[in-house]
């Protein structure tokens, strides 16, 4: 079975933003993703997601992160308003600091599908991401970003990282939510391919062994989506608020941009390309575990560097680019987030006041609703 890769003409992006829908009293995930879709029936901009406990807020397609972020922020306006009138409280992270149940299914065909398929492991994967797509010219030029992408992905996934609580425990873990997605087939780290024609070797084959229905049952933390001409970006967390989502969506589009127009040879400069599997995968681990204080293994000899100084290399590398395409001011968010307290820090933080996960769900909520008013400032781009 062949896909044709629908192209876009210019590097727009589009974000998918899930966030935890909370009881108020109890501070714990309601089921109420039901009952919230029925004020928005006709939108592509609000989505239930596999669990009841999450709604998810997509933007539209947009010609850089400050349009994209701007819209979801209308988004947050209507569904926090429809939240209240239902009783209920809205956070972002990418666990839930407390809730110990396991997670009821969307009633939708394609998540009930995957639970037949995947039984009682559907309901304990109660996490929450927030996801780039950035457009692209053609399938090879996805598959090029994606390989190239590959070594950055600790990067991603520690300055996101939001995730250091799992059914009320404290997990020693920057970004848990990994650990957890770990468990399923079709997760983590990508395979680099050659070209658009080696995947859709790999997809046809899949496909005819069942390993996968569509390219959607893929959920690699970098893959191609097909239909929408984009590659996705899926490693990092879901944000606690607007401002760090604008520097998240910011860099994951600087980043996809400049890996889509350079050569191997030009990343290997800043990334090791070259890198055994195990070592990749124990990069991405050590970002999950240790998040911005992680340690970075950049060559076959095991050499190390700073996870903070990797991040520093990779957002010069994009200023150029970032100038180009819209996006200086949200690297410049990056530098921001970068020296300041991380969202697993914060979490921990508000923890250590109390020792109360209740605490930490308190904090992430008017984090949220604090940075409703944030307000992303243009810039000329593309």
């Amino acid at each position: 079975m062949s896909i044709e890769f629908s192209a876009c003409a210019c590097p727009t992006v589009g974000v998918e933003w899930e966030l935890q829908l909370i009881d108020p009293l109890t501070l714990d995930l309601i089921d109420g993703i039901l009952p919230l879709m029925e004020f928005f029936p006709a939108t592509n901009y609000v989505k239930p997601e596999y669990i009841q406990s999450c709604v998810e807020l997509t933007s539209c397609i947009a010609e850089n992160s400050t349009e994209a972020v701007a819209h979801i922020q209308q988004t947050l306006a209507n569904v926090l308003q429809r939240c209240n009138a239902l009783e209920m409280a809205v956070c972002g992270a990418g666990t839930h600091p407390l809730c110990r149940r396991l997670a009821l299914i969307t009633p939708k065909p394609r998540y009930m599908q995957l639970e037949k398929r995947a039984g009682h492991l559907v309901h304990t994967q109660i996490t929450f991401s927030t996801h780039v797509h950035v457009g692209m010219r053609s399938g090879d030029e996805a598959i090029h970003a994606m390989s190239n992408l590959i070594p950055a992905l600790p990067a991603l996934i520690s300055l996101s990282a939001n995730s250091p609580f799992w059914r009320g425990h404290e997990t020693g873990h920057a970004a848990y939510r990994h650990r957890i997605l770990a468990a399923a087939p079709n997760y983590g780290l990508p395979v680099a391919f050659q070209d658009w024609a080696d995947f859709d070797n790999f997809y046809s084959i899949s496909t005819k062994a069942g390993a996968i229905r569509h390219f959607s049952d893929i959920h690699w933390d970098i893959r191609p989506h097909p239909d929408f001409g984009t590659i996705e970006i899926r490693a990092m967390d879901a944000a606690s608020d607007m401002r760090t989502l604008h520097a998240l969506v910011a860099f994951a589009r600087a980043l996809v941009v400049c890996m889509s127009r350079s050569t191997r040879e030009e990343v290997s400069r800043i990334l090791p390309l070259e890198l055994p599997a195990w070592i990749q995968k124990e990069n991405c681990y050590r970002a999950s575990h240790l998040g911005l204080d992680a340690s970075f293994i950049y060559d076959k000899c095991g050499e190390q560097r700073p996870m903070r100084g990797q991040i520093e290399t990779l957002i010069d590398f994009c200023e150029p680019v970032a100038r180009e395409i819209g996006e200086s001011r949200g690297l410049a968010l990056v530098r921001q987030v970068l020296i300041e307290k991380p969202g697993y820090a914060r979490q921990l933080d508000a923890y250590a006041r109390s020792h109360s996960t209740r605490e930490v769900v308190e904090d992430l909520g008017a984090r949220l609703l604090g940075s409703a008013e944030y307000v992303p400032v243009a810039e000329k781009g593309l």
